[in-house]
This record gives structure tokens, sequence and C-alpha cells, in this order.
């Protein structure tokens, strides 16, 4: 199972030395940006991240929830994203927004909102590289995970293999110890550790999910 780590949780007063921290036992970065409107938070924004961006070399995932995601991607792409996922409903065109990402040469990702079937996302899967499944609401911490999701993340999966494609499943929200044996069963390939990776010892973490 590999990880996307999320920096919401990081100590935010110390990004750079808990980049370095965390680094060896990540995949990728996770970054939540919010505009206040798509959600209530207010989250992470382009300088931020070009400042982050020198801390490692891990792939970037930048995760768009605003409520203008196309207008935001050439902001975070000059400030290091590597990957920009964008929700699902936060734009009336989701191809233009997919378009606007390939153009400039990063990976697309769509983020499905929990209330929302999978079926929602068939006529993109064969266009984005990852398909982000959120198991709480966005914009929201520490919930648990929506007791439905490893049926989705399984409905997702089959799909996928149905139409022979290589996109990505991943899993945000409610990322625990006692959820992520369901979700790895149910075949995400990646979890966005939050609490999980930089409240415990991260190297313990990793081992454990290589074990499962």
């Amino acid at each position: 199972m590999k990880c996307s780590t999320s920096l919401w949780s990081a100590d935010l007063s110390n990004l750079a030395a808990e980049i370095k921290r965390v680094e060896p036992y990540s995949d990728r970065f996770h970054i939540d940006v919010a505009d206040g409107h798509y959600v209530s938070s207010l989250l992470f924004f382009p300088d931020l991240v070009k400042s982050m961006r020198v801390h490692s070399e891990l792939p970037f995932e930048v995760h768009l929830t605003v409520t203008d995601p196309q207008s935001w991607v050439e902001p975070f792409v000059s400030a290091g994203a590597d990957i920009v996922i964008f929700c699902l409903n936060s734009h009336p065109n989701p191809n233009e927004v997919i378009d606007e990402i390939k153009s400039r040469g990063r990976r697309a990702g769509i983020s499905l909102p929990v209330t929302d079937s999978v079926e929602k996302l068939d006529p993109y899967l064969d266009q984005i590289d990852t398909a982000t499944i959120m198991s709480t609401g966005m914009g929201i911490k520490g919930a648990e995970m929506d007791p439905g999701i490893p049926d989705k993340v399984q409905r997702l999966r089959k799909r996928l293999t149905e139409r022979g494609l290589t996109t990505q499943i991943e899993v945000d929200g409610g990322i625990r110890k006692k959820t992520v044996p369901l979700i790895k069963k149910a075949g995400a390939d990646f979890i966005v550790p939050g609490s999980l990776m930089f409240n415990d010892h991260p190297q313990t973490v990793r081992h454990w999910l290589d074990s499962l």
C-alpha cells in the first residue's frame, strides 16, 4: 500500500523538518488546497508550495478543493505540483480542467465526494491518472471513514479492470489502522495518511503497511 502523505497533519510551523522526517516512508506528498468557498477551510497556497518544493524530491500531489479549479492549475504547476486533483462537482465541464492539467505536462486526478457514486467517474476514467475516493466530507479533518467506502473502492477497481485501465485508486479521509486493511483488500493503490503518519513513528507505520 502506497502513501500520499497529507501535509495538512504536519506541524505547520515547521514544515521543512516535517517533510524530511516522513519523506523516507512516503511515496508522494498530498497537499490540500482550500479557498474558503468550496469548503470552509483555508489551506495551502502556491507560494507556500513553492517554498516546500525545495525540501523534497518526492512528487507533490495538489488537491484543489476550490470553486474554480481551472484557474488554479497554472499557479500550482508553476509552484511545483506534479499531480493536480480537483473535485468532480467543482466545475461544470471536468474535461476542461483535465485538459488544462494535461496541457501543462502534469498528471490529472479527480476526487469523488463521499456522497457520490463511483459511476459518476465513468466518463473520465480513461483520461485521469488518479481517482481519489473521499471517505469523509471534504475539508473535514479527523472524521471517521464512511462504512461504504470499501465497497465503493471494490466497484471502482472492477470497472477499471474491465476496461483495462491503469488509473490509480486513492482513498482520502479516515485513514486509521482499522480502516487501511479494508481499503487495501478492496483494491486501493494509495492511501492519504495524515495523523497516522505524523502522530506515530513513520518508520513503524511504513513497516506495518508493507506487511499488509
